[in-house]
């Protein structure tokens, strides 16, 4: 059975850091690629950070680039996503991806990052 379990969200100031981690099980974690969306109240799920499975290479959405770090450690089946520099633009329910370009796409449940002073 499939899962990917996000965690690490939670209420931060302006300014702030979180590190976001999500846990995968039930797939063969190091061939898929790992991508964090993001959704706001009342908008649209958006795209944030991906990283290839092969290379390691990562790709930003440019609304976060340079303030988001996305990582993996195959050996823990895990994908994080390092934030800093939070606004409240950021507050949003993050979302965890595995995709394939075969079609795998793979969802978690979401964290809830709320950046507010």
């Amino acid at each position: 059975q499939v899962q990917l379990v996000e965690s690490g969200g939670g209420l931060v100031q302006p300014g702030g850091s979180l590190r976001l981690s999500c846990a995968a099980s039930g797939f063969t974690f190091s061939t898929l690629g790992m991508s964090w969306y993001r959704q706001a109240p009342g908008k649209e799920r958006k795209w944030v950070a991906r990283i290839i499975p092969t290379s390691g290479n990562t790709v930003y959405a440019d609304s976060v680039k340079g303030r988001f770090t996305i990582s993996r450690d195959n050996a823990k089946n895990t994908v994080y996503l390092q934030m800093n520099s939070l606004t409240p633009e950021d507050t949003a329910v993050y979302y965890c991806n595995a995709y394939s370009l075969s079609g795998v796409n793979y969802w978690g449940q979401g964290t809830q990052v709320t950046v507010s002073s």
